[in-house]
């Protein structure tokens, strides 16, 4: 460790704060043009998330050009989750530091940006973040708090040599996040050529509850999470664009309902969504079990949807992919801040209902690649625990990465 270097990151980088809204306001925003990198699009993973970007034309591209970033630049949020950064890759060269954002440009050679990136995002600095950002009831930062963030590094051949070992992890990460959504999107896509595309017959307008059964999730209590061999499924299992995520369990030790149990395959639904744009609200997902835990049941925010006739799991969830389920569920629900679907919501939902032969026949091409998404989150999983595993050890010296 004689080798490495403390300094504070103002000392080998630049920080520039995004355009202010007095310079980009959001009626500048258009249809076609350059994306801005807004703090929604910070990802957790050093990755800049392509959900809900915000264009802005050539003319305040041009306008606003100081703003823009490159590769190897790296972006914070000002306020709400500014212990989270992004690393620029060449997919994002030439995009907009949005407003509510912070760009830090690197300055000297002596220091791998991406090295960078992996211990900007070890949990000791983003301990560091929260505890020197301002504001009472939600953290800022500036550009003279991000500058002092201090910083211990080896020679460059050892940086490199750390960034390649964590970006193999993240390579593979992505690569298997990508095969997902392929296989998602061919499902799909045959879903909406044989059943949502063509004509339909009026007489065939059938109310789902017709051919399922809904099971409520337990209504549980904080003081019942706690360490356990059970856990519960929950809102957080929900990605916003759908699938599910397995960091999302809570472990729990109170009581629950056998009906409430929930199995690899299930197919869950959203009932409940504390987001302002109710985005979780009448999600499917079909629940994806690593073995960590004995028993895996629902939570008061979710039903487990059960088939009571030929429609098939994968049939029905990607029923509830389509944009007509999502904005019935949208009609259907109730609250201001947090919103909710009655229990007669989904069974009341109508739809035209296919030939029992069409629906077995969509199933067995659909179910082995349910099997293989199953598969990859699972590697997924592995490799993310093996790289946050890792990365707070290389980045501290305790592993040394032979070179």
């Amino acid at each position: 460790m004689n080798e490495w270097k403390e300094v504070r990151l103002g000392e080998l980088a630049e920080v520039q704060t995004g355009p202010f809204g007095s310079q980009l306001h959001a009626a500048d925003y258009v249809i076609v043009g350059t994306p801005s990198i807004m703090p929604t699009n910070i990802g957790a993973r050093l990755n800049v998330t392509r959900d809900k970007l915000m264009l802005v034309s050539d003319e305040d591209i041009k306008r606003l050009n100081k703003y823009t970033v490159k590769e190897t630049d790296i972006v914070y949020s000002r306020r709400g989750d500014v212990e989270k950064c992004a690393y620029i890759t060449k997919n994002e060269n030439g995009w907009l530091c949005g407003t509510g954002c912070l760009r830090i440009r690197f300055t000297s050679p002596s220091l791998n940006p991406k090295f960078c990136g992996y211990y900007l995002s070890t949990n000791e600095i983003k301990s560091w973040l929260l505890n020197n950002a301002v504001g009472s009831t939600m953290p800022n930062l500036n550009s003279t708090i991000l500058a002092q963030v201090p910083l211990m590094f080896p020679p460059l051949p050892e940086q490199q040599a750390i960034a390649e070992v964590l970006s193999s992890l993240d390579d593979k990460i992505d690569l298997l996040h990508r095969n997902n959504k392929t296989l998602e999107e061919m499902a799909e896509t045959l879903f909406r050529q044989w059943f949502v595309e063509g004509n339909k017959e009026v007489s065939n307008l059938h109310k789902l509850g017709d051919f399922i059964k809904v099971e409520s999730g337990y209504s549980y209590r904080s003081v019942d999470l706690n360490p356990s061999s059970t856990a519960l499924v929950t809102l957080k299992n929900f990605n916003r664009n759908g699938g599910f995520r397995l960091d999302g369990f809570k472990e729990y030790s109170g009581r629950y309902k056998l009906e409430q149990v929930v199995t690899m395959g299930d197919l869950v639904v959203a009932h409940t969504d504390i987001t302002q744009e109710a985005d979780v609200l009448g999600n499917p997902a079909i629940v994806i079990d690593d073995g960590r835990y004995d028993k895996l049941v629902i939570s008061t925010d979710l039903v487990k949807v059960i088939s009571t006739s030929f429609l098939s799991k994968p049939y029905l969830y990607y029923l509830m992919r389509q944009a007509d389920f999502k904005h019935y569920c949208l009609g259907a629900s109730n609250g201001t801040t947090v919103m909710h679907l009655s229990k007669k919501a989904l069974p009341e939902y109508e739809f035209y209902l296919p030939e029992e032969q069409m629906v077995k026949k969509f199933t067995s091409i659909v179910e082995p690649l349910f099997e293989k998404i199953g598969k990859n989150i699972k590697q997924i999983n592995q490799l993310q625990n093996s790289r946050d595993t890792l990365l707070p050890k290389l980045m501290s010296g305790q592993i040394r990465v032979k070179i």
